[in-house]
């Protein structure tokens, strides 16, 4: 017999992994988001290093943060040890992006979970740590 868990859980996450992605309010990708986030998490970067920790092609990297710092989301600075690594650091505007996107999840969230009951809120609340040893990294 098969186990067809895992493919519910899939298709479980993926389909909520969209829904938060439509509630973002922006047009900004989720690529783009995401290396937004990292950078803004683990301070000014270099392109190697962001590509790195995102998991990308650092051609890749380098079209995503062209696109936020055109955005005005990013900034890229001359590291002051190796004049030849471009550093990258989250703008207030990056900021107020990230905090604005955040918040309308997290009301998105909140609103689903009101008709849930105790015990389904607590189901949830138990099963955040099992989720966060399945993703095994830390990515937003």
């Amino acid at each position: 017999m098969v186990d067809i868990f895992p493919s519910q859980l899939r298709l479980v996450v993926m389909r909520l992994a969209r829904r938060l992605r439509q509630e973002a309010g922006s047009d900004i990708t989720l690529s783009q988001f995401s290396a937004l986030a990292t950078v803004d998490r683990l301070g000014p970067l270099s392109l190697k290093e962001l590509a790195d920790v995102e998991r990308v092609t650092p051609p890749s990297m380098t079209r995503i943060s062209t696109c936020l710092e055109e955005r005005g989301l990013v900034v890229r600075t001359v590291d002051a040890a190796d004049r030849r690594v471009a550093r990258l650091a989250t703008t207030e505007s990056g900021r107020l992006l990230l905090e604005k996107t955040r918040h309308r999840r997290d009301a998105y969230l909140a609103l689903r979970m009101q008709s849930f009951s105790a015990e389904d809120r607590q189901s949830l609340e138990r099963a955040l740590p099992i989720l966060e040893r399945l993703i095994g990294d830390q990515k937003e």
